[in-house]
């Protein structure tokens, strides 16, 4: 849970000037700063202490930041730790790639500081679940994760086991924009061997079935990129 005041970004970097200027500006800023210069050290860390958010750095030595963001994305301790990569990859399918495994943001080298911290408040603000017991709530769309139950609006709504399980996902974090390679690994499983076109009709069927309520309009697509859940 993000601290109430001076929030806490982990740094994995491993170029000492990025990393002094990083900690200076993100110290001016007000947060709260630890750095790793190695990416498993960086892993174990988060890990065992989860940080409000994680700066990491795409080229590392040992373990790539691809690699080390994959892995934070699959310990229970850091799946909901916004993440941001800073790269001088710049190529549009090397963003993707990065948002793949779970980024929730990428950001080239060089980039100014004012748009960095820009970028990590907006992650910082990003919505979570608003969660009582084993019950999502998001806008009007409430999922009780123990009794396979869905209403929107108060209206009980019927879904597949597919479609259930690709809604809670969406839940879990609302406004965070999921690619499709991404709903692919979480709902269907990482070794599903199924193609990206899949996810277009289970979200049809989502969406089929919660029409005539404001449910409906939640389901967001991003043109290029997936899909999202957002409050209405």
């Amino acid at each position: 849970m993000m601290s109430i005041t001076n929030p806490r970004i982990l740094v994995i970097e491993d170029e000492p000037s990025q990393v002094e200027i990083l900690r200076f500006n993100l110290r001016q800023e007000g947060f709260d700063v630890r750095v790793s210069m190695d990416g498993e050290e960086g892993v174990q860390e988060a890990i065992e202490d989860p940080p409000d958010l994680v700066l990491l750095d795409w080229m590392l030595p040992n373990l790539s930041g691809i690699e080390i963001c994959r892995q934070l994305r699959r310990a229970k301790e850091t799946r909901e730790v916004p993440v941001i990569m800073l790269t001088a990859r710049s190529e549009e399918r090397d963003k993707i790639r990065g948002l793949d495994i779970g980024a929730d943001d990428y950001i080239t080298k060089p980039y100014s500081i004012r748009e960095l911290m820009a970028r990590i408040h907006s992650a910082l603000r990003r919505p979570q679940a608003s969660i009582v017991e084993h019950i999502l709530f998001v806008g009007v769309i409430e999922l009780d994760l123990e009794k396979h139950k869905v209403t929107s609006e108060g209206n009980e709504i019927v879904l597949g086991p597919v479609e259930f399980r690709l809604l809670a996902t969406l839940m879990h974090s609302p406004e965070r924009v999921f690619t499709r390679e991404r709903l692919l690994d979480l709902v269907w499983d990482i070794s599903a061997d199924l193609e990206t076109r899949t996810v277009d009709v289970h979200i049809g069927r989502l969406r089929q079935a919660l029409a005539g309520t404001k449910g409906k309009a939640q389901i967001r697509t991003i043109r290029g990129f997936g899909y999202s859940i957002n409050p209405v």
